[in-house]
């Protein structure tokens, strides 16, 4: 049996046990409760395809495909790939087709039941069977493709790329045309566009009046805000960049270190440290009403304080992002310009600064799309001032119950910060950065001018030590009982947070924040090797494949970290909350959030790990015989570990501290950690929503550590051990000395 056939074989008995063995529809309990094993041939809410084609009929038309599909196996190998390519495409066809034409009462839309008459019953969403033989189908399209020599016959990588293809498809695509679907549609289903219109049309979301000493509209105070945050996170990374690389600051191993910790902090938490500042019983709003007599006010809870949390949360990603621009500009063209009778100051900015602009406009984009998306601080600060992701959010779970509101405010989230990716593009197209050029390019950076120099002092100095008494107050925040009302020490939070009990013997997680915080382990762990192993896939396949589409393949996976957090959520509750793919309040849902939202960041640092890999290695392996997939395995991956460890650990921190798509996917069975602090807050209890904030940090930091120690470094080259050589026998000497 040749590798076809194996392939097909091995297809088809998968096919076969979709259609057999597993639940053709979704339960209720859940595929893993294990439930449905018991009653899988007498229960129709489990049962497998098979026997439901009594009360589903339209079930026949899948099965016979797939039987159709079986029997090209035996036909010769040019017949079968043309006929498995033509039954399998109607296989997928039907699944997606059927799936969203009849939902529970029958008819999705009303010109089929026009048509063909009322369903006497309909049908849930897709179960582990449909989902297994679609699956099946898909591959079976893959390995005829393969046969009649895409991509040079390899069955791995034409899988690779279906899968890949269909799955971006599914949870990047589907969810935001749905998301616009939604924002025309009636309750019944029906294409209504009034809802939509008159949204569009509110006041409350354009509205102008601001200009005239009133209040803005929702959508301008989310811009503007959005773009002050960017523009001061931009400058104050630039300077950071600046002092880190080209002045003599003390203690710059430091001030990279405070780089690390608003990456695992959770979103919020910079939130509640400014209100223990600055709030009305705050330290240094009291300080003040006692020095000064200065009465307490509420300018934190607005715009102002908002925009002093995101400077505070994005800064850090600012500087990682232009950390690495500052320090790639050449040396030798700044001399170049001094040689040519150029001051420091002219140099900068006609020969440095110009060369930075990647960098800045990249800080720029991150840090204006993080301000459009961010929910925990406009949700602690923002007071009567809301923005487009607190309004979203209370479109869809407050008392209104509005999805087309939401919609619509989600479609303009997602206009403002496309437009801002593409006036980018724009900016930086055409034009060429590069200064490594691979030619010896010694020197020394030159030092800044005096005064931008001493400029530079003070922005980052200030910043910095208000950014230490800022996590200052995260730690001492959990241990004290009261802010502004008993300052007396306590772990009473933690005890609360976290506490273990004993009864009759048995350990009891009697903490309130047990429950929330295994599940966000479980979901994040599950998540992070999912996104790695996706993202690195997706690296390879774009690097070393060449295939129609790639760019626009490109694009897809990276559309998903351009749409806003907030906008995803949105989206995900509305395309999964009905079928064909109900998951809605599961723990799917939330693992496929995180792995398609992050892992754009997997497959840029996999293309830029896999650039440096020469091509020959990839080569090598093959002529000696190996497939794609035993070569990606042992010859590249090895040599990817550096990518594998960033991946891992960056999609594990954004599982654990993401809010803005969490907080509409959770349930009362998933909750996870970001949203029970969120509502911790709400109900005043910032002492425990401190106390879990600052255990997230630390167990983030020791997985972290674990992760590295598992993944490793990779090794480039053979380490020369020493060998002890023993010494020879005494006897042995003498005679070599006799001799002598």
């Amino acid at each position: 049996m040749n590798a076809n056939n194996r392939r097909l074989t091995g297809a088809l008995i998968m096919g076969a046990a979709a259609l057999l063995l597993l639940p053709w529809y979704s339960l209720e309990a859940g595929f893993f409760d294990g439930g449905w094993l018991i009653s899988l041939w007498s229960d129709a809410a489990t049962a497998p395809a098979l026997w439901q084609l009594s009360e589903h009929p339209w079930l026949a038309i899948a099965v016979a495909l797939f039987a159709l599909c079986g029997g090209c196996g035996l036909l010769p190998s040019g017949a079968r790939s043309r006929l498995l390519l033509l039954f399998s495409a109607l296989g997928v066809l039907f699944l997606i087709i059927e799936g969203h034409a009849i939902g529970y009462s029958g008819w999705s839309w009303l010109w089929l039941e026009n048509r063909f008459g009322a369903l006497e019953s309909g049908q849930p969403a897709m179960g582990a069977g449909a989902l297994l033989l679609l699956t099946t189908f898909l591959l079976l399209f893959s390995f005829a493709l393969a046969e009649r020599g895409v991509m040079k016959g390899d069955a791995f990588v034409v899988a690779s790329l279906v899968l890949l293809t269909a799955l971006v498809s599914i949870f990047v695509l589907y969810p935001v045309l749905s998301m616009f679907v939604v924002s025309v549609q009636d309750v019944d289903g029906s294409f209504q566009p009034a809802g939509l219109i008159s949204n569009i049309q509110d006041p409350a979301i354009w509205s102008l009046s601001c200009l005239n000493g009133g209040t803005c509209g929702t959508a301008w105070r989310t811009l503007w805000l959005a773009l002050m945050t960017a523009t001061g996170s931009t400058l104050l990374g630039l300077a950071f960049a600046l002092a880190a690389t080209r002045t003599p600051l003390p203690c710059k191993k430091a001030l990279r270190m405070l780089t690390i910790l608003p990456i695992i902090t959770p979103p919020f938490v910079i939130g509640l440290a400014l209100i223990l500042l600055f709030g009305r019983s705050g330290v240094v709003t009291e300080h003040l009403a006692a020095l000064f007599g200065i009465e307490p006010g509420r300018w934190l809870y607005g715009l102002t304080g908002i925009w002093i949390a995101q400077v505070l949360s994005f800064t850090p990603i600012a500087f990682l992002v232009l950390i690495g621009v500052v320090e790639g500009v050449s040396p030798s063209l700044e001399e170049a310009s001094q040689t040519l009778r150029a001051n420091r100051w002219r140099t900068f900015s006609r020969v440095s600064l110009p060369l930075m602009a990647p960098g800045l406009a990249n800080a720029f984009l991150i840090s204006f799309i993080e301000s459009m998306a961010d929910f925990g601080n406009p949700m602690v600060l923002g007071g009567s001032h809301g923005v487009l992701s607190t309004e979203i959010f209370f479109s869809v779970v407050g008392a209104q119950n509005d999805p087309s509101r939401a919609a619509v405010l989600a479609m303009i989230l997602l206009c403002f910060t496309l437009a801002a990716f593409i006036l980018q593009r724009l900016w930086l197209g055409g034009k060429n950065f590069a200064t490594v050029t691979g030619k010896g390019d010694g020197g020394q950076h030159g030092q800044l001018p005096r005064a931008l120099r001493f400029g530079v002092y003070g922005m980052v100095i200030p910043w910095g030590l208000f950014t230490l008494v800022i996590y200052g107050m995260i730690v001492v925040g959990g241990f004290v009982q009261s802010w502004g009302l008993d300052s007396s020490l306590t772990i009473n939070h933690y005890v609360r947070a976290f506490g273990i009990s004993f009864s009759e013997g048995h350990l009891l997680w009697s903490g309130v924040a047990w429950n929330s915080f295994w599940t966000t382990l479980e979901i994040a762990l599950i998540a992070a090797p999912l996104t790695a192993i996706v993202g690195l896939l997706t690296a390879w396949l774009i690097v070393r494949q060449k295939f129609a589409g790639r760019q626009t393949f490109e694009f897809l996976l990276m559309l998903s970290f351009a749409i806003p957090g907030t906008v995803i959520g949105v989206s995900y509750v509305m395309a999964y909350n009905l079928p064909p793919l109900e998951i809605t309040g599961t723990a799917l849902i939330l693992v496929a959030c995180f792995v398609f939202r992050n892992m754009p960041v997997g497959v840029r640092g996999g293309i830029a790990a896999m650039s440096q890999l020469d091509k020959s290695l990839d080569e090598a392996s093959l002529t000696l015989g190996a497939n794609s997939f035993r070569t990606l395995r042992k010859v590249v991956l090895p040599l990817l570990k550096p990518a594998i460890s960033a991946a891992l650990v960056y999609a594990f921190v954004r599982a654990i501290t993401s809010i803005s798509a969490v907080i509409f996917l959770v349930s009362a069975q998933y909750n996870m950690a970001t949203s029970y602090i969120v509502g911790l807050v709400e109900n005043g209890e910032y002492g425990v929503a401190i106390a879990y904030s600052t255990v997230l940090i630390v167990v983030m930091l020791l997985i972290i550590g674990v992760f590295q120690w598992l993944v490793g470094e990779r090794r480039l080259r053979r380490v020369a051990r020493p060998v002890d050589v023993p010494a020879p026998p005494a006897s042995t000497s003498l005679t070599q000395e006799n001799a002598v």
